[in-house]
């Protein structure tokens, strides 16, 4: 197999492999997550970010593993990023819940994540657009945040900035994605035409 082969070309792994199951790990964790969130005290934080910080982690490791091991599945692809924002997600929708993050950010945030993963199911047909570094970058960011939001501590100005920067570099790169898609729609128009 040539490294120029599309996905389309290689065979599929099966659904039981390590990728896929790192990825219903990461979503078995969320509500373990949530529950240590909501508990009282510094070590319910200090667990629940543990718990956190292990299914982010699970995120590129599945990732790593399905691309080096030829593992790519149409399960995966569907459901891992159902497993990011489920995470994330919920994460926020807790902080704001606690009182904690504003809801706005939540809102912008979440509005971004979903429009985004729904868009990228509706355009595949057009082809994939790979996630770039931006994307790369602002999953990053808003785990970093979010872990700031999590541990126990007077940690606000860090708390602000970094989910500050996690927004702005959400939004940009939201936008961003949807030029290219606007694009490649472009490009497959004048192509068929």
């Amino acid at each position: 197999m040539t490294a120029g082969t599309a996905d389309s070309d290689r065979p599929q792994a099966g659904l039981w492999n390590i990728a896929n199951i790192l990825t219903l790990v990461r979503i078995a964790l969320v509500p373990l997550f949530v529950w240590l969130l909501f508990g009282e005290g510094d070590g319910w934080r200090l667990a629940a970010l543990a718990v956190f910080a292990v299914a982010s982690i699970t995120d590129k490791i599945d990732g790593d593993i399905a691309r080096r091991r030829n593992l790519v599945t149409d399960f995966g692809k569907i459901a891992d990023p159902i497993a990011d924002k489920a995470l994330i997600g919920a994460a926020l929708v807790s902080l704001s819940l606690l009182g904690e993050l504003w809801w706005w950010v939540t809102v912008a945030i979440m509005v971004r994540e979903i429009g985004i993963t729904v868009m990228r199911f509706v355009v595949i047909r057009y082809g994939v657009i790979p996630a770039g570094k931006g994307g790369k970058l602002k999953t990053l960011l808003q785990v970093v945040a979010i872990g700031f939001f999590i541990l126990p501590g007077p940690l606000d100005p860090v708390r602000w900035v970094t989910m500050a920067a996690a927004l702005v570099v959400t939004l940009v790169t939201g936008a961003d994605y949807v030029l290219q898609v606007w694009r490649k729609r472009g490009e497959r128009r004048r192509s068929e035409a």
